[in-house]
């Protein structure tokens, strides 16, 4: 049934007066309160339910056509969905951002003080999960049908919070006020079930039947939210999975004074969504991941199953019309469940089975770096998953008599491609196995993959591998987060078009020649500036100046993205400054943010080092202010948006080899910041797209780096023996400069690059190694930027050059070369 939809107060004919009633009512009805007495929270729910009511009409008439033309639908799994706020991205891709904006402002209502209310929903942390929003996002907007599919965490990973200069992790409640854009939708429940044992049945036929006992089960819930497609009125689903108990409440277990078993089912649920990446450096907190990972797995396949079947196919046409992709490791439980699935639940035979799963399941690789591959204990995987587990080792004993089929006599290939070795299920070789391709997400990242990490793989089966470089949302991070450049950029160009086609970018090149043009550019970086100068002075405490250069690295805190290498050189500026006060020296705001995971001890090491230098130095009156130091606590979309317009100078210097891709690199490069990186992940392709010019590119080559792992010849002492600049900064780790005269406070970081320990060489991630380009590349920086003209004509190329990084583009990839997918008419 097609809906009249233009006819709604948020649509084409946007009617002011209907949308300010309905705002009106909404306080009413929901808080009973007038708009004049209602809290800024209270507002923000009374203008979201308004903006969701005509989204809903668009997510009713998007389900229709989705039933009227049956096309193939994409089921993106991922234990992470980094979404962002939701209302702002709302009325953007509805079109009627400033419409609103102006009822409000006369309801006496300011939007951006309403947004502020908006929790960031905490599904999840990294570049993983902001990927998953944005190719949610493109989906919707290509017209594509497609869910999400995950977890409804009830705490996240948690919130940050600096303490004396430690991060302190505390439970992120982004629950507490209730979240207007979800559906709770328990007419789809789902059972999962746990552990138990397995007994076989035989039917008259001789057929096998397994069936599992003495288990225990949570009944999954799901939550929708919706996804509003670009100027386009399709709405797509994120569907979250919430946990609950099968039995609430053993009344008699209670009566006997057995506490713990009257609350076992209620705590079993809980556990299972409460917070993302619960810590797994003890068997328990194992287990806790790989339930979770089971949980949404199985009732989303379930969910689609159920769906399937309503088309009145036969289930050997699944592959036809659905497709699940595995965001990482995490979700590739997917292809053994939906084994066991087909099996147990449609009667299906092995082949018929297989055939099925080995069509419809995906395999994106996220890392290069072997320990992030997940391998689960055989102990720990056959105890909880135990059916699972039984169909895992068929398809083990099989893949293997492929491997030796196709490589005779040599069982060391075997050993390294085996899906169950040393006790491990290894979930990547599993993935690899049994989809029917997997990809890397850039370029050099597939490459590194191709040739060496699943060299074995390729070699194989080189059909199944492609590469799909990452990309983001122009909509959420130029249009939404930088509306002063968005607004130039339209006018400019003289259309808005490249909201919806990034390539149209390339249209501002010729104004990096016009001297105008680049004045009025920097004009909008030097107001981004301050605007994200006065979120510093209101959260830190701390004044900026916004004509400094604003050097940032923001992204989650791994000792391969060498937050390290960037802290060790402000203190190599700083001691500079010391020495010679007069020194000729461009004024730099050095601006940080990350999360490290609770159990890393030595990235949590390097938050409370990263502070202790902010303390020491913007304490320090006699630099004249000419360094400052700031770290954003509890870093996120919402902060990150206004980082990324403000920032000058882009910080991507992994470890070349070790970053699969990055998305940080785009959304700065796209905002008009210049990159200072490594030839590492997409950093390759953006220095392709905007030229080795507008960039500052610096140490060892991905090639370098794996030589020296490979024959293991790298001495970092030698560096530190013979470089007087990086013996100063290392020796004050430990001689109580930073650390108050506590000479132990930094002495694992001082060892982790000059000494060897067990296993581990020195400066594993050759950071000291790297230390000499970068001092020189950040050199470079500096002399570039005084001269205002090179730097606005580089900064503005940036913005110019971005076009390909739209995840747009990445996802009309995944369309044309993996999911083969028709768009919704």
């Amino acid at each position: 049934m097609e809906r009249d939809l233009k006819s709604s107060y948020l649509g084409k004919r946007f009617n002011k007066e209907e949308f300010k009633a309905e705002v009106t009512g909404n306080v009413r009805r929901l808080f009973r309160k007038t708009v004049e007495e209602a809290s800024a929270q209270e507002l923000f729910q009374a203008v979201a339910y308004a903006v969701k009511e005509p989204v809903i009409d668009d997510w009713i008439a998007t389900q229709d056509k989705i039933k009227e033309q049956k096309p193939k639908i994409i089921y993106y799994m991922s234990m992470e969905f980094l979404m962002g706020r939701a209302l702002g991205n709302n009325l953007i891709n509805l079109s009627c951002y400033g419409e609103v904006r102006e009822a409000l402002e006369e309801m006496g209502i300011d939007l951006n003080a309403i947004e502020d209310e908006e929790p960031d929903p905490a599904l999840g942390n990294g570049g993983l999960g902001r990927l998953a929003a944005c190719f949610l996002d493109s989906l919707a907007t290509l017209g594509y049908a497609a869910y999400g599919c995950g977890i409804r965490y009830r705490y996240g990973m948690f919130k940050q919070r600096i303490k004396d200069g430690f991060q302190v992790e505390t439970p992120d409640n982004w629950l507490k006020d209730g979240y207007p854009f979800e559906l709770r939708r328990p007419e789809y429940a789902k059972e999962v079930r746990f552990g138990g044992g397995i007994r076989t049945e035989f039917d008259e036929t001789g057929n096998a039947r397994f069936i599992q006992e003495n288990y225990e089960s949570v009944r999954a819930i799901p939550y929708d939210i919706p996804i509003v497609g670009y100027g386009n009125h399709i709405v797509n689903t994120l569907r979250i999975w919430d946990a609950e108990p099968i039995v609430d409440f053993q009344l008699d277990s209670f009566e006997r004074g057995d506490y713990h078993k009257a609350v076992e089912q209620e705590n079993l649920a809980r556990n299972i969504v409460e917070v993302l990446y619960p810590n797994d450096n003890h068997y328990a907190g194992k287990e806790l991941r790989l339930k979770q990972q089971y949980f949404f797995v199985s009732a989303s396949l379930q969910a689609a199953i159920k769906k399937f079947k309503k088309l009145n196919l036969p289930i050997s046409q699944l592959p036809q019309r659905m497709v699940f992709q595995m965001n990482d490791t995490h979700p590739t439980v997917t292809t053994a469940e939906l084994m066991r699935l087909l099996l147990d639940e449609e009667k299906l035979g092995w082949n018929e089975a297989w055939d099925i799963v080995s069509h419809c399941c995906a395999y994106t690789n996220h890392t290069i770096m072997s320990e992030a591959l997940e391998k689960w204990p055989v102990d720990l995987f056959s105890k909880l998953l135990p059916r699972v587990y039984q169909i895992i080792q068929e398809i083990d004993r099989r893949f293997c008599d492929a491997i030796r089929k196709r490589f005779p006599g040599e069982e060391d290939r075997v050993s390294r491609m085996a899906i169950l070795r040393d006790g491990k299920v290894k979930m990547a070789n599993l993935a690899i196995a049994t989809g029917f391709s997997v990809n890397g997400v850039a370029k050099l990242h597939t490459e590194i993959l191709e040739k060496r990490e699943l060299k074995d793989f390729y070699e194989m089966m080189p059909e199944k591998f492609n590469n799909k470089t990452n990309g983001i949302t122009q909509r959420r991070f130029l249009m939404h987060a930088n509306p002063l450049l968005s607004e130039w950029v339209t006018r400019k160009l003289g259309t808005s078009a490249w909201a919806a086609n990034l390539d149209l970018l390339l249209g501002l090149k010729p104004l990096a020649d016009d001297k105008e043009a680049c004045a009025e550019f920097m004009l909008i970086k030097l107001k981004n500036k301050m605007r994200l100068a006065q979120y510093i002075e209101t959260h830190n405490h701390i004044v900026v100046n916004p004509e400094s250069i604003f050097d940032v690295q923001v992204k989650r805190l791994h000792e391969y993205k060498r937050q390290l290498l960037n802290i060790l050189h402000v203190m190599y500026l700083y001691n500079k400054l010391k020495d010679n006060p007069s020194l000729d020296f461009y004024p730099r705001t050095f601006i940080f943010g990350a999360k490290a995971s609770a159990g890393y001890t030595r990235a949590k090491e390097i938050i409370k080092l990263i502070n202790s230098v902010a303390e020491i130095i913007n304490a320090d009156t006699s630099i004249g202010g000419k360094i400052k130091v700031v770290f954003i606590e509890d870093y996120k979309v919402s902060n990150g948006e206004l980082i990324f317009a403000a920032a000058d100078l882009s910080e991507q210097i992994s470890t070349a080899s070790k970053e699969a891709s990055g998305t940080g690199n785009m959304k700065f490069m796209l905002n008009g910041a210049v990159t200072i990186g490594t030839m590492d992940g997409a950093n390759v392709e953006i220095v392709e797209e905007v030229g080795a010019g507008n960039a500052f590119i610096f140490g060892l080559s991905s090639q370098e780096v794996m030589d020296y792992e490979r024959n293991g010849n790298y001495n970092s002492k030698e560096i530190y023996d013979n470089d007087e600049r990086v013996r100063r900064v290392v020796d004050q780790l430990v001689d109580g400069t930073y650390s108050k005269g506590d000479h132990e406070l930094y002495r694992e970081l001082f060892d982790s690059l000059t000494n060897r320990k067990w296993m581990a060489p020195a400066d594993m991630y050759f950071i000291l190694k790297d230390f000499s380009s970068y001092a020189k590349a950040q050199e470079d920086v500096e002399n570039a930027y005084k001269d205002r003209e090179k730097w606005s004509r580089m900064a503005l190329l940036n913005t110019a050059s971005a076009g390909k990084f739209s995840s747009d583009r990445t996802i009309r990839e995944y369309i044309d070369d993996i999911w083969k997918a028709e768009s919704i008419k």
